[in-house]
């Protein structure tokens, strides 16, 4: 009997694309359903990016593009990084895919053999595990509990490094649980980095959303000479409000960046040149936008933190970025909500939407099932009635 090959026995669907799926399912049937399930940042970018793409579309000349990226984006993106003080990339360290998450695909693949060991410091994105697995690769999970505020420690880092270990993928800030790194934080995890030789998977896709006026610390500026192994990924998705248009970046060594251009040629070929018109635009055009946003996402984390505190047992450490809080419910473990009784985290993200039709992550698909993602990125009026409704729900746990 013919049969699929045996990796796809390892792969998983999304975990939260089920629960966006099926909260999107008892909409259409006529429940009142808020979701915190998704990250959309819910705002469209400028007039400038539409008109940019409308002009591609009229002078299309009906050719392939190239599978690197048009000269106008990497140049737009190279920009973009110096703005942030990332400098010295050239349009030979860059390549562009189909979003960060292909990106993400193309650069383990390029990476990482099969039995190869990856760390993922944890809670991760799901995805993360997903590919590896998907890849053969070992991920090796550095659990960071709430009580250290869902952080790597230096010394969590140095003794999870072995000679065994082949790269380490680093998010900051993190989705799923908002937190920005310090500039001493990211300085200490640097100063062990450049002790080992692995490869570094930085992703960045949240680093223009850092709120209460910190600053964007990162790994290649506290050491410099982490440059040729480290990899940065990055994207137009959360920053522009453009995550359907599907364009994703990488920043890394001639090397890698080449081998990723050889991937797109024999998938992808190129990101179509409508989008990388409107992706040019994005980046080299006004800022307005994402500046603006991610004022109101401050503003839509102090609303939500204000309700996590009011939760007597409920521990929420306070994000500093994206748009996402984790909180550890296991409060609520061993409770009951009328006759449902709430034994772990999907328990009560299930009883949440069953009761109160507020659509919910389980932290389990993220490896800390003490907790739950909300994604706070919905429209204000949704958000207040959303926890309006969270803090009820918990209220009548008995």
């Amino acid at each position: 009997m013919l049969k699929l090959a045996d990796r796809m026995g390892r792969a998983k669907p999304s975990a939260i694309m089920v629960v966006a799926d099926k909260a999107k399912k008892l909409k259409a049937e006529g429940r009142d359903i808020i979701s915190f399930s998704i990250g959309v940042p819910n705002f469209l970018p400028g007039e400038h990016v539409y008109q940019a793409g409308a002009d591609a579309l009229k002078h299309d000349s009906g050719s392939y593009g190239s599978n690197r990226g048009p000269e106008a984006l990497l140049d737009a993106f190279i920009k973009h990084l110096d703005a942030g003080g990332l400098t010295g990339y050239t349009r030979a360290n860059i390549a562009t895919g189909i979003g960060a998450k292909q990106v993400l695909f193309n650069v383990m693949y390029a990476l990482l053999e099969e039995g190869d060991e990856i760390l993922i410091p944890t809670p991760y994105w799901t995805s993360y595990v997903d590919i590896a697995d998907i890849l053969g690769a070992k991920s090796t999970l550095i659990y960071c509990s709430p009580e250290q505020e869902y952080k790597l420690t230096p010394e969590q880092l140095r003794a999870a490094i072995k000679p065994t270990t082949k790269a380490i993928l680093f998010n900051n800030p993190s989705n799923p649980t908002g937190m920005v790194y310090s500039e001493a934080e990211i300085q200490a995890l640097a100063d062990v980095l450049v002790e080992h030789q692995i490869w570094i998977l930085s992703d960045d896709i949240y680093n223009r959303m850092i709120f209460d006026g910190q600053s964007y610390a990162h790994l290649l500026k506290a050491r410099p000479e982490l440059r040729d192994r480290l990899i940065l990924i990055d994207s137009l998705s959360k920053t522009y409000g453009m995550p359907g248009w599907r364009l994703g970046f990488v920043a890394a060594s001639p090397m890698l960046a080449q081998a990723i251009v050889t991937l797109n040629s024999n998938h992808i070929t190129n990101v179509p040149e409508v989008v990388n018109a409107a992706g040019t635009a994005a980046l080299a055009g006004p800022q307005d936008i994402p500046t603006q946003k991610c004022k109101e996402f401050q503003a839509k984390r102090d609303e939500v933190m204000a309700t996590m505190r009011s939760i007597p047992g409920l521990n929420c450490p306070l994000p500093g970025g994206a748009f996402y809080v984790f909180p550890d419910i296991s409060f609520a473990f061993g409770k009951r909500h009328g006759d449902v009784a709430i034994g772990n985290d999907v328990d009560f993200c299930s009883a949440l939407l069953d009761s109160k039709g507020v659509a919910i992550v389980p932290g389990s698909a993220f490896g800390e099932p003490r907790a739950i993602r909300i994604s706070y990125s919905c429209k204000p009026a949704e958000l207040t009635e959303g926890l309006r409704r969270f803090a009820e729900f918990c209220s009548e746990l008995s």
